[in-house]
């Protein structure tokens, strides 16, 4: 192949721009020329393509975010879109495609790659919600934000004796709730996975004040109900709590803003430089990802439409440490 692009797509993630540089660093090692592709999948047709070298990759490596923009592109949904953007990359003589980006964004490398155009996708999603790989690129960033963040929460929590509900992000996946509710020593993690069982929460939150504990943590994914709903409901159904005082706190978007942590640093490489590996040796249609600590490809065929589960080991943990979770969907 002589000459590849990178497109980031969808939400933005720490670690994003680590794995630009290595795309284009690598690249230039192989002697293959790398673009840009700027604002995600709409770059194509708005031919937005940047040419990347040494220069415009460095110092990237600690910056948060991806420099080449992302968006999300309603034209690549419709298939004459799709047939528009292989037509614009053929004629710019673009050899390859390498994504870097969360499910919808891997979906649509996808139908590239069934059109007969060679592409790679890079997980990057916070939320870890990707099928088929350990951790996705700016997992771990995210979560460290979102632990210092808490652990500042409860300097005010414990010094006014309140319960604070903190709503994280995870629309489909309660994986940085759950993480983050063990991590930071929280009380309870609401997460889709589980049905909410608020007599269990109750319950949970008034022993800790019999105990003498001067304040408690509830740790709210998106994906449920939004933190407000949820203590609306908790002071609406919790007639029983001992202690009514509550705050919210929802983090937002600065749980992508964090310079990438050393992990996601070098996940993101080893990643943007497999990607070139493989493509250049005609391995297409397919994801890295991070399997019991290596870097490996799995098809969009086996990770896509997949749903993929919180770790068993991470919700027995939780279990045995005393945190509510809820508890099973009742099967119909």
């Amino acid at each position: 192949m002589n000459k590849l692009a990178v497109l980031t797509s969808g939400g933005d993630s720490p670690g994003m721009n680590p794995a630009i540089r290595a795309i284009t660093r690598t690249c230039i090692k192989l002697g293959v020329d790398i673009l840009g592709i700027e604002n995600g999948y709409q770059g194509i047709f708005d031919r937005q393509f940047t040419p990347l070298g040494v220069l415009e990759v460095s110092g990237k490596i600690r910056d948060a975010g991806t420099f080449l923009g992302t968006s999300r592109c309603d034209r690549f949904r419709q298939k004459d879109g799709q047939e528009e953007a292989l037509s614009v990359l053929r004629e710019e003589k673009i050899d390859g495609l390498l994504v870097i980006g969360g499910d919808g964004s891997l979906t649509g490398a996808r139908i590239l790659s069934d059109m007969g155009f060679p592409v790679i996708g890079l997980p990057g999603t916070i939320d870890n919600d990707l099928y088929g790989t350990d951790m996705g690129i700016g997992v771990d960033t995210a979560l460290n934000t979102i632990i210092h963040l808490i652990d500042m929460i409860k300097a005010t929590a414990s010094s006014h004796r309140r319960c604070f509900i903190v709503e994280v992000m995870g629309r489909t996946s309660g994986y940085l709730a759950l993480m983050s509710t063990i991590s930071t020593g929280s009380q309870v993690a609401v997460v889709p996975e589980f049905d909410v069982n608020m007599a269990a929460i109750v319950e949970s939150l008034n022993r800790r004040v019999l105990k003498k504990h001067n304040n408690s943590v509830v740790i709210v994914a998106e994906g449920v109900c939004s933190g407000q709903e949820f203590m609306d409901k908790l002071k609406r159904e919790g007639a029983e709590l001992i202690n009514k005082e509550t705050r919210l706190t929802v983090l937002g978007h600065v749980q992508r803003g964090a310079s990438p942590t050393h992990f996601d640093r070098l996940l993101a490489s080893r990643m943007g430089e497999y990607a070139v590996l493989a493509i250049t040796q005609d391995q297409t249609g397919s994801m890295t990802s991070l399997v019991n600590g290596r870097v490996q490809l799995r098809t969009f065929t086996e990770i896509l439409g997949r749903k993929k589960d919180l770790p068993a080991d991470a919700i027995r943990l939780a279990k045995n440490l005393g945190i509510e979770i809820g508890r099973p969907p009742q099967k119909p």
